[in-house]
């Protein structure tokens, strides 16, 4: 698959790295410097390389993006249209300090990021997995008991694309239903960000969401 990054952050770089050596075709795009995504493109080696935010989604048969939410605007302007694509975003609408969203209750990111986009098909994952786990949880993919990754969207097909990329990366998608229910991943990202950064325990926290008949049917193998 051909899957645009627009990010070069922890999310986007590491998604990005372990997406490469899955065999896809990524562009790493949108950072302060062509150095940086440089840097990215050698860590991730042959499959990787750099563009610009046009170019990544021009190509791409999937965008992930993964930049701050303040940075939308911006990244979406140099990005262009996305129509026809599927964009998977990882976004939480954070503020400036990373404290408190600024959307929420009635509303989401990800549905407002869709209003943005009326002619892509959004899926929203990752927004409550700490960018430190990601790579442990790849190297562990062999494992039968995986952490879960919940998703959500309004299309089956992209739901389906993102799904099987998740269980690449060695989660286990966990399909929470139609794009309102990120009213609900988000605030659980928020939980997610303190358990990571605020407790001593460390970033590599990740959740397992399942049915206790299959949990012990899992643990039993």
């Amino acid at each position: 698959m051909r899957i645009g990054i627009l990010g070069a952050g922890r999310m986007g770089g590491t998604l990005g790295s372990l997406l490469t050596a899955q065999g896809h075709q990524v562009t790493f795009a949108y950072a302060r410097n062509r150095e940086k995504l440089e840097r990215l493109v050698v860590a991730a080696g042959p499959g990787g390389r750099v563009g610009t935010p046009s170019e990544a989604v021009a190509e791409a048969d999937l965008v992930l993006l993964a930049v701050h939410w303040l940075q939308l605007d911006d990244v979406l302007a140099q990005a262009g249209s996305l129509a026809g694509r599927t964009v998977l975003s990882c976004c939480n609408p954070l503020d400036a300090d990373d404290r408190e969203l600024l959307i929420g209750h009635f509303d989401s990111g990800a549905e407002n990021l869709a209003r943005r986009l009326p002619d892509s098909r959004l899926v929203a994952a990752f927004q409550a997995t700490p960018s430190e786990v990601l790579r442990s949880v790849y190297d562990n993919r062999a494992d039968p008991l995986r952490p879960s990754q919940l998703l959500c969207g309004d299309d089956a097909t992209a739901k389906g694309q993102v799904a099987g990329l998740i269980t690449e990366l060695g989660f286990e998608p966990v399909d929470a239903g139609p794009l309102r229910v990120a009213r609900y991943l988000e605030p659980f990202g928020m939980l997610s960000g303190v358990l990571a950064y605020e407790t001593d325990h460390g970033p590599e926290w990740a959740y397992r969401c399942a049915r206790l008949d299959r949990l012990f049917e899992v643990a039993r193998r």
